[in-house]
C-alpha cells in the first residue's frame, strides 16, 4: 500500500533490465529539466513539473533495485546539468588539469545521485508513493549539505530564491524551501494531484511574503565600498603582471570620481575579495599601509593568504586607517579537492595535488566560525568563498553580528552559471539570518544584499569596477536562526514514519 493507495507493481526496472537505459535517459533528461529552476535561468514554474513527472515515474515501483536506479537516474541528470561549472577550475590550467574535467563532473553527479537514490529506498519502506518520494528527497537533500564535508549546492529549494517564497527561509532554512518543492511537486504528481491545497497555500504565501522593492537609500546609512578587480584566474599569479594588478586595485580602493572630479569621500568599510593580494600577509606591511592610504584612512577588509607555524591559510584582514592589523580570521571550510587532498602529502607523490594548493595538503582550516569587529560600524561575519554556501555553519556564529561580510575568488568558478548560483546562496544566507551581506568577488558579481535578500546594488559578472553603497540595517532575529535546521528534520522524520505506519496497518 501507498499512503494514497494500493502499491501497484509495475516493471519499471533498473538500468540493467530491459529498457532500462531508455527509462535512464528519459529521468536524467527529466533531472536536467528540473535543474533550470537554479539561477541563472530561475525557472522553477519548470522545475516543480519536472519534479512532479519524475515523482509520478517513480512513485509505484516495488522493487529495491528499480527505486533506487529512477531517483539516481534523477539526480544524475540534475547534478551533471546544475553543477557543470566544476569543469570551469580544471580549465584555469587546461595542460594540466583539463582531462579530470568531465571525470570530475561525472563523478560527482554520480556521488551525489546515491542521496537521491538511497532516498528512493527509504521512500519504498515508508509505503511509496509521491508524497513519501518528497519526504524522503528532501531528507536526502539534508543528508547532501551535512555529510562528507557537504555539498549543499543546487539544493531542488533553491529554485525559489528569486521569489517571494525565499522569505520561508528566514523561518525553514533553506531545507524548508527544499520540502516545499517536492511538497509541491508530490500535488501535482499525476494521475491525480492529492489536493489543491498546498497550491493554494503557496499562492497565497507568495502574495503575503512579498517583500516588495527595495527602500530608497538612507543617507544616515554607512557607506561601505566595494572593490572588484575583475582579475582573470590565469593572470592572477603571473610574475609579470602582479604589479600591474596592484596598480590597479589600489586605483580602485580609492573610489569613485565625485561629480566635479573630486575623490569620493573616504567610506566607513572598504572591501578587497579573496586572495586579493599575491602576497602573504605576513611579508605585506607595506602593501596595507598603501591600500590604507588609497582608501583615504578608511579601514579595509582583505582577503589574503598567510603563513602561521610552517601552515599556510586563507585569511582575511581587517587593516586599520593607517595599515596595521586589527584581526585575521581564517577560512575554517576548506573545499575538497581544491584548497586541500585527502590524504594529500600522500597523493602528491603521485602528482595529485589540490587545484588552488601551494602543495599536496595545501591550505590548512582555521578553529571556525567567528564575529569580527569593524572600527565604526560594528561586528561582522567573516566569510570566505565556499564557506557562504552553509546555512548550518552560519548559523553557527558565536554570537549575533550586525552584517555577513563574504569574499570570494568566483574566478574559478568561469563565466557560465556557477557565479550566478554562488549569489543567489549568499542571498538566501541573508535572508535566513535577517542580516545584510556585503558580497566581494574579483570577477564577480560584488553586490550589497539587504536582509530580504534584495540586491541593492551590484557590480557585474566580469567587469572591473568600484561601488559605494549604504549598509542596510539589520532585521530582529529570524526563527530560523535560533532553531537551526531541526524543526524540519524532525517533521521529515516524524512524517515519515506516520507514512510508513499508516502503510503497515493498511497492508496487515
Amino acid at each position: 500500500m501507498t499512503a494514497e493507495g494500493p502499491l501497484t507493481a509495475r516493471p519499471a526496472g533498473g538500468l540493467l533490465a530491459r529498457g532500462g537505459l531508455v527509462r535512464f535517459a528519459a529521468l536524467a533528461a527529466i533531472g536536467a529539466v528540473a535543474g533550470l529552476g537554479q539561477e541563472p535561468f530561475g525557472w522553477w514554474w519548470l522545475a516543480v513539473p519536472a519534479f512532479a513527472l519524475a515523482l509520478h515515474l517513480a512513485a509505484g515501483e516495488t522493487r529495491p533495485r528499480a527505486a533506487f536506479a529512477d531517483l539516481w537516474s534523477l539526480a544524475f541528470g540534475h547534478f551533471a546539468f546544475t553543477l557543470n561549472w566544476l569543469v570551469e577550475p580544471f580549465l584555469v590550467d587546461a595542460p594540466r588539469h583539463g582531462w579530470m574535467a568531465p571525470f570530475a563532473l561525472m563523478f560527482m553527479a554520480a556521488g551525489l545521485g546515491l542521496f537521491w537514490g538511497a532516498a528512493g529506498l527509504l521512500a519504498r519502506r515508508a509505503g511509496g508513493g509521491a508524497l513519501a518520494l518528497a519526504l524522503a528527497l528532501t531528507l536526502a537533500e539534508v543528508a547532501r549539505a551535512l555529510l562528507f564535508t557537504g555539498l549543499p549546492w543546487a539544493l531542488a529549494g533553491h529554485v525559489w530564491i528569486d521569489t517571494p517564497l525565499a522569505q520561508l527561509a528566514a523561518v525553514s532554512g533553506p531545507h524548508g524551501l527544499t520540502l516545499l518543492t517536492f511538497a509541491l511537486a508530490a500535488a501535482l504528481a499525476p494521475p491525480r494531484a492529492t489536493s489543491a491545497l498546498p497550491l493554494a497555500a503557496a499562492a497565497a504565501a507568495w502574495l503575503a511574503l512579498d517583500p516588495g522593492p527595495a527602500p530608497p537609500p538612507d543617507p544616515a546609512a554607512p557607506v561601505i565600498r566595494l572593490v572588484q578587480p575583475a582579475i582573470p584566474q590565469d593572470e592572477k599569479w603571473d610574475p609579470a603582471l602582479v604589479p600591474l594588478h596592484l596598480d590597479r586595485i589600489l586605483r580602485l580602493t580609492a573610489g569613485p570620481p565625485g561629480p566635479d572630479g573630486t575623490a569620493a569621500p573616504a567610506p566607513a568599510l572598504v572591501v578587497w575579495p579573496e586572495t586579493a593580494l599575491p602576497w602573504p600577509l605576513d611579508r605585506s606591511a607595506d602593501l596595507l599601509a598603501r591600500a590604507a592610504d588609497a582608501a583615504g584612512g578608511a579601514p579595509l577588509a582583505i582577503g589574503i593568504g598567510r603563513t602561521e607555524a610552517g601552515l599556510f591559510r586563507n585569511s582575511l584582514a581587517v587593516v586599520d586607517g593607517q595599515g596595521a592589523v586589527l584581526s585575521v580570521y581564517d577560512k575554517h571550510h576548506l573545499v575538497p579537492f581544491g584548497e586541500y587532498i585527502p590524504f594529500g602529502e600522500w597523493l602528491k607523490r603521485f602528482g595529485i595535488r589540490g587545484l588552488a594548493a601551494s602543495d599536496g595538503a595545501a591550505f590548512a582550516p582555521g578553529p571556525g566560525p567567528a564575529v569580527t569587529d569593524i572600527p565604526g560600524l560594528g561586528t561582522a561575519m567573516p566569510l570566505i568563498c565556499y564557506e557562504g554556501i552553509f546555512a548550518e555553519e552560519v548559523n553557527a556564529m558565536p554570537e549575533r553580528a550586525d552584517l555577513l561580510l563574504l569574499v570570494t575568488n568566483d574566478a574559478w568558478f568561469g563565466t557560465n552559471v556557477g557565479p550566478y548560483q554562488h549569489l543567489a546562496q549568499a542571498r538566501l544566507r541573508a535572508i535566513e539570518q535577517g542580516l545584510p551581506m556585503v558580497r566581494v568577488a574579483n570577477t564577480g558579481i560584488s553586490a550589497m544584499i539587504d536582509p530580504h535578500g534584495r540586491i541593492l546594488g551590484r557590480i557585474a559578472l566580469g567587469d572591473e569596477g568600484v561601488l559605494d553603497l549604504g549598509l542596510p540595517a539589520a532585521l530582529p532575529p529570524t526563527p530560523y536562526s535560533r532553531t537551526g535546521d531541526w524543526p524540519v528534520i524532525i517533521l521529515l522524520f516524524a512524517a515519515l514514519f506516520l507514512l510508513g505506519a499508516r502503510s503497515r496497518r493498511i497492508s496487515g
